[in-house]
């Protein structure tokens, strides 16, 4: 198994963080403009449309202000079954997230796209929770033809 990993620090309170991950409002700011669901409630399913497809993920962990852990139950192929992880710790004015894409099988030239599309979208929700504006799906910034 390979996994996706990336940090980035936001300078906000680790609250804030935790809401643009757990909240359709935060989660629809910074990733996929067309997002629904519950993302905070474990059991939850939230359900995030792009202009290629969906995934569909479930809320297996929720740590108020510290952990977030969704499982892949709808998506591609390449997906289904894999953990994302968000772990946040507080370095003096700044949210430190620690991301993690867990269990791909193997680095298939889809992880390769999906590691960069991680690193877009994690400077998106930087910018949305340090200015209010984040650049979530159709306005992210395109890397490839696979998007």
């Amino acid at each position: 198994m390979v996994d996706i990993l990336h940090r980035v620090a936001i300078k906000s309170p680790a609250a804030e963080v935790y809401s643009a991950l757990t909240s359709v409002e935060g989660l629809s700011g910074w990733w996929a403009s067309d997002t629904t669901g519950k993302g905070d409630d474990i059991g939850g399913v939230v359900q995030f449309r792009f202009g290629p497809g969906g995934i569909d993920m479930k809320v297996v962990e929720l740590d108020a202000d510290k952990r977030v852990l969704w499982e892949v139950v709808d998506g591609p192929e390449e997906w289904i079954g894999t953990h994302v992880e968000w772990a946040l710790a507080v370095e003096d004015e700044y949210t430190t997230v620690m991301f993690r894409h867990l269990g791909w099988k193997e680095p298939v030239d889809f992880m390769h796209h999906c590691s960069t599309k991680w690193a877009v979208f994690l400077l998106s929700l930087k910018s949305l929770v340090e200015t209010g504006t984040g650049a979530p799906d159709p306005r992210d910034v395109k890397i490839d033809t696979w998007n």
